[in-house]
């Protein structure tokens, strides 16, 4: 009883704190829109990697030694341009794009994950998640709205993100022994570094405002991964990781509250599509991951 009690408050608060690491970054995402109206997304990149570093200078600390032990460098740094690629597309896609319509490409990364799983790594993928990824592309080319007149660049950049996101998360399965300092320490200071390099073109000197708002959204962000990565330790991810499809809520709050960006029928359609084929593949996984856990356990 005493178990089941403990076990049952681990859960909820698992849940509150993927929800709450869900809103910061939705918070996030709405405080760097507002910030490529004025700076370009170099800048973003290179203040907020700084403010970044500099919250994550003691976790470094503690944990140099796991930075030698990283297993495959060369893995190491491909994801880290992955995930500096990503980042860059979502800042530059939501300095033209309502956030709601961003955010809706992004969701479909766990999508993209099953297709490449299934297509480039060869890992078995049954007709049911496959139906379920083709009813995500429908949601996505719907997202798109249909017509050639219709489509746009901003629409291709945040599609190309979203795919670059999903080749990230590939990349992670690859690195499962490594550290959480290190994966966060290496794909901020690739963030970093490009920001070095392209933010003097077009460089604006920030008011002090903005430049505490550009500091906040790094500490936002690692807030964020803080609190996700917190809730996977407290609860299991079957349990939390379905909330992270509240994202598409608060991105649609804050896009209409913020920025007066009212969702089209295509959007939330397709959105809607998206976030339902990604809950299917994401519930299909945890089946088929309790029937191999069955087979594999010994007769009582």
């Amino acid at each position: 009883m005493v178990s089941d009690r403990a076990s049952s408050h681990a859960a909820l608060a698992g849940i509150s704190l993927m929800t709450a690491g869900i809103f910061l970054f939705a918070v996030n995402d709405a405080l760097g829109k507002w910030l490529m109206a004025t700076y370009s997304v170099g800048q973003v990149l290179l203040i907020r990697s700084v403010a970044a570093l500099v919250l994550l200078a003691p976790f470094i600390w503690r944990d140099a030694a796991t930075f030698a032990e990283a297993p495959r460098w060369g893995q190491q740094v491909l994801r880290a341009v992955l995930a500096t690629v990503e980042v860059a597309c979502f800042y530059w896609a939501v300095a033209y794009l309502p956030l709601a319509d961003v955010m809706a490409f992004y969701l479909a990364g766990p999508i993209f994950v099953t297709a490449i799983a299934g297509t480039m790594l060869g890992e078995p993928v049954g007709w049911r998640r496959w139906s379920a990824v083709v009813a995500g592309f429908i949601g996505v080319v719907v997202c798109l709205r249909p017509g050639v007149t219709s489509f746009t660049w901003p629409a291709l950049i945040a599609l190309i993100g979203s795919f670059t996101f999903s080749l990230s998360m590939i990349s992670t399965r690859f690195l499962r022994g490594t550290g959480g300092t290190v994966l966060v320490t290496t794909q901020t200071v690739a963030a970093l570094l490009f920001g070095m390099v392209v933010a003097p073109f077009g460089w604006v000197t920030p008011a002090w405002s903005d430049l505490a708002l550009l500091g906040l959204l790094g500490a936002v962000a690692m807030f964020a991964h803080v609190c996700v990565n917190r809730s996977l330790v407290l609860a299991p991810a079957s349990t939390v990781v379905p909330y992270q499809y509240t994202t598409i809520v608060w991105a649609v709050l804050f896009g209409y509250l913020v920025f007066g960006d009212v969702p089209d029928m295509f959007m939330s359609i397709g959105a809607a599509i998206i976030v339902a084929a990604g809950l299917f593949i994401f519930v299909r996984e945890q089946q088929l991951a309790r029937r191999d856990r069955a087979f594999s356990e010994p007769p009582p």
